[in-house]
């Protein structure tokens, strides 16, 4: 702990993947809650849809936090995505214009991604006894080589360095900020839990307009209807028809 992270801070140089880490540490022994992994590099970094997570060296931030919401059911799994995403884009937006969150939660910077979040829960039948969330962040990385579509990172938006370290604090801090005013009893909890939902919903990437998507079905106009409190993601097609999706079954055509 440091004056300027005030929860357990465990620095890497090099690790497999952050998340995996993390969660090898809490399955031994009881981790206290905010508890962040964080390294420099990652050989096997993980995104969503099995993807990897390129990052150069010392350049970016890669990092995981644990939680430990008992007090939530596994009905509300998406309100754990929704905070951190929140977290991430209104810390970003300290240094830059024209972040938003790319349901479910990708954070982009216009029309690139300049983060990505993967998180895990262990769910029991009445709570989500712990969520691991695993956050990709490009801070300074100024080429990138993969096949990746449109990253971008925040050196190449402001055209100058930043502190890891400091981004990291504000990140950690506002995840908390979020997740404490989720313990409070019921009607505290679900006035905090509409407002995080309210400012996902105007956070939204492409969040109004009509633009082009595919499901299993092939590929369709529609514009952005809302986002149910599990995570389903309510679209209206050009013929005036609802069409909802979970994670995974349907993707925006960039």
């Amino acid at each position: 702990m440091t004056a300027t992270h005030p929860f357990l801070l465990i620095k890497l140089d090099e690790t497999d993947s952050t998340n995996r880490y993390l969660t090898y540490l809490c399955d031994r022994e009881r981790i206290t809650e905010y508890t962040t992994v964080c390294a420099d590099y990652q050989t096997a970094g993980k995104g969503q849809r099995g993807n990897s997570w390129e990052s150069e060296r010392g350049r970016n931030l890669m990092f995981s936090i644990v939680l430990y919401p008992a007090f939530l059911s596994p009905q509300r799994q998406f309100l754990l995505s929704q905070l951190t995403a929140l977290a991430v884009k209104e810390e970003l937006e300290q240094w830059t214009e024209g972040i938003c969150i790319k349901w479910p939660n990708d954070i982009y910077w216009h029309e690139k991604k300049i983060c990505g979040l993967l998180i895990e829960n262990e769910l029991s039948p009445e709570s989500i006894t712990r969520s691991i969330a695993g956050i990709g962040v490009n801070i300074n990385q100024e080429t990138f080589r993969s096949d990746a579509p449109n990253p971008v990172s925040l050196k190449q938006i402001t055209g100058q360095e930043h502190d890891r370290s400091q981004i990291l604090q504000g990140i950690v801090q506002r995840i908390r900020t979020y997740y404490e005013g989720l313990r409070q009893p019921e009607a505290g909890r679900r006035a905090v839990a509409a407002d995080i939902a309210t400012r996902y919903g105007q956070a939204l990437f492409r969040r109004t307009g009509w633009y082009p998507y595919e499901d299993a079905k092939g590929c369709f106009e529609a514009c952005l209807l809302r986002v149910e409190e599990d995570g389903r993601f309510v679209l209206q097609d050009r013929a005036g028809r609802e069409r909802a999706y979970l994670f995974k079954e349907v993707a925006y055509i960039l």
